[in-house]
């Protein structure tokens, strides 16, 4: 017998697995070999902390406002928390008020960038061409002279600062 409660329930699971299947986003698939730098997902688990695990290899976010990055100034290089290529020049930061490490514009053939369709939406994923890495995302709505927003997770990056 149908009843409201169950006529609900089942809209509600048909609901969850169409948006698990539809709008959710895995880790992205790479192809064996297809970076310098791999290693297996246990390698990764030993290697990475918990966080940087989560957003390099799953695809994760960190929380914004969480990073000390985002508030870094002196002159240096965020390189890569996964396998340290250099990825982002100190002269290209600027503050973008969105709670994350952002740059106008990244170290010329440092990261790749591919369509990502999670959520519903059509955003630019940016990834470290070294070892495949997840950094974060790029949007159209930064600073001159690029007018890009390299919207990056402080967790995979480290920083470097010039020796004095």
């Amino acid at each position: 017998m149908m009843t409201r409660r169950t006529l609900f329930g089942g809209a509600i699971a048909g609901l969850g697995a169409f948006v698990a299947t539809r709008f959710a986003s895995g880790p992205a698939a790479h192809a064996a070999g297809s970076f310098e730098v791999e290693h297996s997902d246990a390698e990764w688990k030993k290697l990475l902390t918990p966080e940087q695990y989560d957003v390099l290899r799953q695809e994760g976010t960190e929380r914004p406002f969480s990073s000390p990055l985002d508030h870094e100034k002196r002159k240096g290089t965020f390189a890569c928390a996964g396998c340290d290529l250099p990825l982002f020049d100190s002269d290209t930061k600027f503050d973008s008020g969105t709670g994350w490490p952002s740059f106008w514009m990244p170290i010329k053939g440092a990261v790749n960038e591919e369509t990502d369709r999670s959520f519903g939406m059509a955003r630019t994923a940016v990834s470290c061409h070294r070892c495949g890495g997840h950094l974060g995302h790029v949007f159209d709505d930064g600073p001159k002279p690029t007018g890009l927003r390299y919207c990056m997770n402080g967790v995979a990056l480290k920083f470097k600062p010039v020796a004095a």
